[in-house]
């Protein structure tokens, strides 16, 4: 069953509620270069999409830039893995761009770089019980009727110093919602998944305020990592190096401590993760503000947990984009993307999603190839072949990013993103999706705040 549904995943709630992204980068950044930053040293901990952002604009100020990376890998949370072929790019970390509209500083770049796109469409597909069950366009459109006015119902009924979580509220303001079967599997394939964390988790004030660019989400057929690179080119970084402390408490001079050795700079920018920030992995000297502390602690840092299979010969209806099963554990590979939609390989990517990421991300591999083919054989039947290869993630265990991306807590705010945002006595800044309300969890978000950082340095020096 294709079904042509009237929200997509990520548009629901946030019709025009897009800005420009000249908002968010200081107006010295289109000023004409001249060499403001001579002479200055500046050492960026982090080579994520926001970090390199940052040091590449600085560098184009005349700054000497260090980028010090704890992996053995540049790009962060975007990473392309093509042990699948070159025409099957396997995204670790960011699968598509959000909102590619021309606004989108991602999609710019991108379209610079002359990459090549498909435009998926979120309204191409087909969902099941997990006992094989098809859904009928009834139930379907009722499903997804219902999952988008109580959205809405929530929005109305709260105010903004609420403090309940999505489901509370939810259960409070319109508790038939979740006994319509399959109304719990929409707010967990689409509400969890767009938030990086459970219904049970978020904020039932904050968990659509932030904003969207417009248009269809696209992949980069010729890999997310092709924009990584491109930043990346002819900057000073360092693999393999994990800082441990940042003192900005010796006059002009910053101290940066790390695993090997100890540098020396005017500006620091901090643009790790804020799972890193938050098991307290780099010490600062002195001590971060309070109300930076608590920022820190208020937003959450979820994770999504993918998994996929390649097949010899596909089993499903190669013309459908996703496949949605409502599995009995919330979040529990209920959503998956059709690889022949765009390549020629049998694959299957699947998702799981709120607090089951959480479980999917502590299984071992066999196990979690095994607890994910068994609800593929819940709907194609027992006797599905065994993939030829499989791949999945682990962002909320691996130490040096704890997660995937941040979302609002109940309790926090949108000036708890800004207080992430402000620099510590004009020598230490912060950048990241953590660091921008309006786009947090998004690429596009992470690169603005790189750029606006770079901005706030330029003002500074």
């Amino acid at each position: 069953m294709k079904f042509n549904s009237f929200y997509s995943r990520r548009d629901l709630l946030k019709f025009a509620l897009y800005a420009t992204a000249s908002s968010l980068i200081s107006s010295k950044l289109n000023a004409k270069n001249d060499n403001i930053l001579k002479d200055k040293k500046i050492v960026v901990v982090g080579a994520g999409i926001s970090g390199l952002s940052a040091a590449k604009k600085l560098t184009q100020y005349g700054a000497k830039v260090k980028v010090l990376e704890a992996n053995n890998y540049i790009g962060g949370r975007i990473k392309t893995d093509w042990s699948f072929g070159n025409d099957a790019p396997f995204e670790v970390g960011a699968g598509w761009i959000h909102g590619p509209s021309s606004k989108n500083p991602t999609k710019k770049l991108a379209d610079k770089l002359g990459c090549k796109y498909f435009v998926t469409n979120d309204d191409n597909v087909t969902t099941y019980d997990e006992d094989g069950s098809e859904w009928d366009d009834e139930r379907w459109e009722e499903v997804l009727n219902i999952w988008e006015k109580t959205l809405l119902n929530v929005d109305k009924k709260l105010e903004f110093n609420d403090k309940r979580n999505l489901r509370k509220a939810i259960e409070d303001i319109n508790p038939k919602a979740l006994k319509y079967p399959g109304v719990l599997w929409a707010l967990s394939a689409y509400t969890e998944f767009d938030k990086g964390t459970s219904i049970e988790k978020v904020s039932a004030v904050y968990h659509d305020d932030d904003k969207a660019f417009p248009g269809a989400d696209v992949i980069i057929k010729n890999g997310y990592s092709t924009l990584i690179n491109n930043i990346a080119k002819n900057l000073d970084i360092v693999l393999n190096t994990k800082v441990t402390s940042i003192n900005t408490n010796l006059g002009k001079v910053i101290e940066i401590q790390t695993d090997k050795e100890a540098y020396n700079c005017d500006f620091v920018i901090c643009s790790v993760p804020l799972g890193v920030l938050k098991a307290k992995r780099i010490k600062f000297i002195p001590e971060l503000p309070s109300k930076f502390k608590e920022s820190i602690m208020k937003i959450g840092f979820g994770s999504v947990t993918k998994i996929a299979h390649r097949f010899d010969e596909p089993f499903w209806d190669t013309k459908i984009q996703y496949f949605g099963v409502n599995t009995k554990e919330k979040g529990r590979w209920n959503y998956w993307l059709n690889y022949r939609t765009f390549s020629k390989q049998n694959i299957l990517l699947g998702l799981s999603v709120g607090d089951y990421a959480l479980i999917a991300d502590n299984l071992s591999e066999r196990e979690k190839k095994t607890d994910s083919l068994s609800v593929l054989r819940n709907v194609w039947g027992k006797d599905i072949s065994e993939p030829n290869k499989s791949i999945s993630t682990n962002w909320s265990n691996d130490q040096n990013f704890l997660g995937a991306y941040s979302y609002t807590k109940p309790g926090a705010k949108p000036k708890d993103y800004e207080n992430l945002s402000m620099p510590v006595d004009n020598k230490l800044f912060f950048c990241g999706e953590h660091t921008v309300f309006d786009y947090s969890a998004t690429t596009h978000g992470a690169l603005l705040s790189g750029l606006n950082v770079a901005g706030k340095i330029i003002e500074a020096a």
